[in-house]
Formats: C-alpha cells, structure tokens, sequence
C-alpha cells in the first residue's frame, strides 16, 4: 500500500518518519506494508486499485492531477463526500466529468469514525459501485474480523446521505449546545432523515440506501457522538463562537460547513424543501442566531407528517 498526495508535507515526512499520523491518530501504528510518499507518481506507478481521500472541494483539483498517470486497467474508489461547491455536481459526477464514464468507480461511506476504526472497534460501512466485481473485490479487501463492508449499486443514494448528514450535524450540535434536549434531538434527526430522502430520491437514489448504514446509519453517527467534527461546530457555535473561530478550535475540515452551500443551492434549483438545511446555511452564512433559526422551524404551518 502507498499513501501520498498529503497537502502539508511536513506531516507526510513525519508519518513516514513515525510510523504514525501523531496530528490525528496518535497512537496508532501504520501497517508495515503501508509507504508514505509525496510523489503521485511513485504512489501510483504499476497500481490498478487507487483510493482518493480528500475533501469534496480538492476532489477535482486532485483527479486531474491522477488523470496522467492512469492506465487501461486502473480502478477508483472514494471516501469525498460532499457536493461540489457551485456545480452541484455529486463526487461520482466529477469521477465522469474528469477521468470518463467507463472507468470502474465507487464510493466508499457509512458510519465510521476514523479513530474507532483505527483501534480495531467493529464497524460497518457500504461500497456502491458501478462494476459489481470492483465492489465485491473492494469489501472483500477491506473486510477483516472488526470490518464489514456491504456492496451497493446505488452511488448516488450513498453520496447524498454522506453529504446531507454533516449538515444536518451541525444543527442537531446546535440544538444539544442550546441545551434544548433529547426529544428535539430525535425529532431534529427524524426530520433531517426526510430532508435527505427528499433530496436524494430527486438526484436518482433509492430508498432502502436512506434508510440504509450509508443514509439513517451514517446520520444518527454524526448527529450523536462527538468524534463527529460536524457536531462539535454545532457545539462551538451555540456557545456564541464564530464558524472561524469553530473551525480554528476544531483544526480539522468542517465538512458540512461547505456542504451547507452546496445543499441548498442543489435544494433551490430542485425546489426541494429543506428547512432544517436551510436554517443551518442561515446561521454559517447570513448571521442567523442559532435561537432564532430553531424559532424559525417551529413556528412553520403545521402539515401531516408524510409530507
């Protein structure tokens, strides 16, 4: 295995050097058989199987730095979640757009936080594919006693429950920071499972992936726990930080500060209603109070619940 393209290379040189990543998972040695290198082309050469872990907003950019060093035979899996910013392209779309339609691709998501997975704790996650033995060869790769890969067609169903779910973390951070309480935890979540199957059924997902570990899993993990650095934002800002000073205490990618920009702009152009997405963009981006954005969601008309 070859791990390379970090953008902070001093980091990359120290885990080559450690045996460890010491900034974020301290403690835990790589496998022997894991190489660190800041050549692309080095980490690529004579590799079918490639994995792309990197934020939705630096997917493009590092795709079309992979794109010459791929041969006939290459293979490509994801972790990117998120829409791309301004296109409202999902990961899988930029794949096509960038490197073509007939390369085997996949996405890999669910509810696993690095860390717990890191210490060897059991988890389970899906691997939607467009080859359906790229998908079987990749769970049968990453599976081992405490991993469990399951195997899906459903790209799409699996790329808008790992986008809207850190959106919808930074909220239910929010409504626990305001100390408003498990039941409006619950229903800010159940809700936000309605909000994500809206979406996603309109970009082409199917259901049973929502309500699936990629979808319902993947929510109720971020919503919940505070390994979820989606949820700690929520915290910060209920706790009268801004989103830069958030982000400077948290001092990882924020994910769902992006995606709540991308969601809303693909929401409106789908006319798709989103009021809880739509009132976390309020409080990232138009200085909403996160009191008055929850005020906001109550004082809505009342309607029948499967609407």
């Amino acid at each position: 295995m070859r791990l390379g393209g970090v953008r902070e290379l001093d980091l990359l040189e120290a885990m080559a050097v450690d045996g460890e990543n010491t900034r974020y998972l301290p403690g835990i040695e790589f496998p022997s058989n894991l190489k660190a290198s800041p050549d692309l082309d080095v980490c690529l050469r004579g590799v079918r199987d490639i994995l792309v872990v990197v934020p939705s907003h630096g997917l493009r950019e590092t795709l079309t730095a992979i794109k010459p060093m791929l041969g006939p035979e290459s293979r490509l899996c994801w972790a990117t979640k998120g829409f791309e910013l301004h296109s409202g392209k999902l990961p899988h779309q930029v794949v096509a757009e960038v490197l073509g339609e007939n390369l085997p691709m996949a996405v890999l998501s669910g509810p696993t936080f690095a860390k717990e997975v890191a210490e060897g704790l059991p988890t389970a996650m899906t691997i939607a594919a467009n080859d359906e033995e790229f998908g079987q060869s990749l769970a049968a790769a990453l599976s081992d006693d405490n991993f469990r890969a399951y195997t899906s067609d459903d790209i799409a169903g699996v790329e808008v429950g790992g986008a809207v779910k850190n959106v919808l973390a930074i909220g239910a951070g929010m409504c626990d920071g305001l100390g408003f309480g498990a039941n409006a935890r619950v229903a800010l979540i159940t809700r936000g499972l309605v909000e994500l199957s809206r979406l996603g059924v309109a970009l082409g997902a199917r259901q049973e992936t929502i309500m699936g570990l990629a979808g319902m899993g993947d929510l109720v993990l971020t919503c919940t726990d505070n390994l979820s650095r989606n949820r700690r934002m929520g915290l910060a800002l209920a706790s009268g930080m801004t989103v830069d000073e958030a982000q400077e205490e948290i001092q990882q990618v924020v994910e769902g500060v992006l995606a709540a920009e991308a969601v809303k702009e693909v929401a409106d152009k789908l006319d798709i209603e989103m009021p809880i997405c739509q009132q976390v963009y309020r409080i990232l981006y138009e200085g909403a109070a996160p009191r008055e954005a929850v005020g906001a969601l109550m004082s809505r008309a009342l309607k029948p619940e499967q609407e």
